[in-house]
């Protein structure tokens, strides 16, 4: 039954991928996009790999503080190289285990380390992430300007304000309550958490340059960041789709090129898709 149910969803992924795609390259016009590709400087992609790579491995260490803090000392080392597996997992395998899931069964079944346990450092390591997501977007919010009236007034700004001060102690309050074992690491887990969004920003900014764009650029990372998570809900195959639908439909009130947006998109997903790919050359050894 499981696997009628996995193979069940991985259709569904699919076919909302195909939908998200159809829709995206529906609205956008194909040639201006084949266009932006044939002129791009290839070189700037360089520093885009090495940052979005840059990127993972400060979120490897944060999910290894919390590892940490449950009593399973994993070194950076093999660490990265699990986190690597479960990138893997996540976007080639996605009806399956999951990278998380992989990474529980394995550290479970090798250090008798409690399965709870385990998804609560997975959980607060995706919660992680996206607390630094949206404590960068309220700051975005403020100094980007956005097409849209409701945007404009005090009201808006006071909640974009009130969203900056409060984001982290809220953050620390649900650790207080539902995470305890996992507060030691609060500060330092958040750290890198900032660490890696900012890589990603930066990898973001090359990516930008790559495509000749040096205007608007903080709008860019505006809808970046929103798009990411959208990308995190499970609906496309790694977000493929889903995030380029953000870009189309947020363009005309950011004031960014459409199919600039999308080609951006399209080559953030190319980058994760190739240095999550090298998950499956990745042998791991939890007993050396």
């Amino acid at each position: 039954m499981t696997r009628y149910k996995n193979q069940l969803k991985t259709l569904l992924k699919l076919f909302l991928t195909g939908l998200a795609l159809y829709l995206v390259f529906r609205k956008i016009d194909t040639n201006q996009l084949l266009g932006l590709v044939k002129i791009m400087h290839w070189i700037w992609l360089l520093p885009a790999i090495l940052f979005f790579v840059l990127s993972k491995v400060a979120t490897a260490v944060r999910l290894n503080q919390y590892f940490k803090n449950i009593g399973l000392f994993l070194s950076e080392k093999l660490n990265f190289r699990l986190y690597l597996v479960g990138m893997f997992y996540n976007l080639f395998l996605p009806g399956g285990i999951g990278g998380d899931g992989y990474k529980v069964y394995l550290l479970n079944r090798e250090f008798k380390t409690p399965v709870k346990k385990l998804l609560q450092a997975a959980l607060l390591d995706r919660l992680g992430g996206l607390v630094a997501i949206v404590f960068l977007l309220f700051g975005l919010f403020l100094i980007v300007e956005v097409e849209l009236e409701f945007l404009e007034s005090s009201i808006w700004n006071s909640l974009l304000i009130g969203g900056l001060i409060l984001t982290i102690p809220a953050f620390w309050l649900v650790q207080r309550l539902f995470f305890k074992d996992f507060l030691p690491s609060f500060w330092s887990a958040n750290a890198w958490s900032f660490l890696g969004q900012i890589a990603q920003l930066i990898c973001a900014w090359f990516i930008l340059m790559a495509l000749g764009i040096d205007e608007k650029i903080m709008a860019y990372q505006l809808v970046f960041l929103l798009s990411s998570i959208v990308a995190v809900l499970p609906l496309t195959i790694g977000g493929v789709g889903a995030r380029e639908l953000v870009f189309v439909y947020a363009y005309q009130y950011a004031g960014i090129e459409e199919a600039a947006a999308v080609a951006f998109s399209l080559i953030f997903f190319l980058i994760t898709a190739g240095v999550s790919l090298m998950g499956a050359f990745v042998k791991v050894d939890l007993k050396s």
